[in-house]
């Protein structure tokens, strides 16, 4: 089975979610893992479940300054994931304006501002989370579409520019994370029932099932420039 043992990982937005469930997996197998948030306390909490493994640094990836700081700072890395940043739902006619920038500027220039200064090992790897959204467009997502596919794109031109370090996609269906933490427990269990319906695997999914991809792109030696998508059939169904 491989490990990570000896390896350094870099997971961002590895307080939660996708993130964190990425971090734990990454740690299980022997990595040497380092979590950056925006919240000091997020990172704390986290790190009561990572273990010996893990690190935590705070970082706003929505800063050009801490970002190059941060990274100068940290050395070179063998696998990178990033993983961060919410994005409002919502008509492109009735979101605002400055919604949709802060949106664009967390998860797509923030994933760039990321991936154009780390170091990476030329045996290693950087993995972007996106969403199925970017193929499976919703009546009221629009942005999300389009940040979505913005990322894949910029995967699939990364792993030329980069190579030999090799540059992948996750994109993700629904999942049941703290983010719908907000929504009211009988709209959540109502939505996530509707979903169950319409998915071909009949349940929704849960934030390891996107780290098992993650890891999994990050063992490949032979996997770059695609997307994976970790959608329970959502992007056909």
């Amino acid at each position: 089975m491989h490990t990570f043992e000896g390896q350094r990982v870099l997971v961002v937005g590895g307080t939660s979610g996708v993130g964190l469930a990425t971090a734990a997996g990454f740690a299980a197998a022997g990595a040497e893992v380092t979590v950056v948030s925006r919240s000091q306390q997020k990172i704390d909490e986290a790190l009561k479940s990572l273990g010996d493994r893990a690190q935590g640094r705070t970082l706003d990836i929505r800063d050009d300054e801490q970002v190059e700081h941060f990274l100068e700072a940290a050395g070179t890395f063998d696998h990178v994931v990033v993983s961060a940043a919410v994005t409002p739902a919502g008509r492109a006619d009735t979101l605002p304006l400055a919604d949709a920038y802060a949106a664009m500027d967390s998860k797509f220039w923030g994933a760039y501002r990321i991936s154009r200064r780390v170091s990476i090992r030329p045996t290693g790897s950087l993995t972007l989370v996106s969403g199925y959204l970017s193929v499976r467009p919703g009546r009221a997502s629009a942005l999300q579409s389009a940040i979505n596919a913005a990322l894949e794109a910029l995967a699939r031109a990364l792993a030329l520019e980069f190579a030999p370090v090799r540059v992948n996609a996750v994109s993700p269906g629904l999942l049941d994370t703290p983010i719908w933490d907000g929504l009211p427990e009988a709209n959540r269990q109502s939505m996530f029932e509707a979903a169950v319906q319409k998915l071909p695997v009949r349940r929704v999914g849960q934030p390891e099932d996107v780290a098992e991809a993650i890891l999994y792109l990050a063992r490949s030696a032979h996997s770059t420039g695609t997307t994976l998508f970790v959608d329970g059939g959502g992007s056909i169904a």
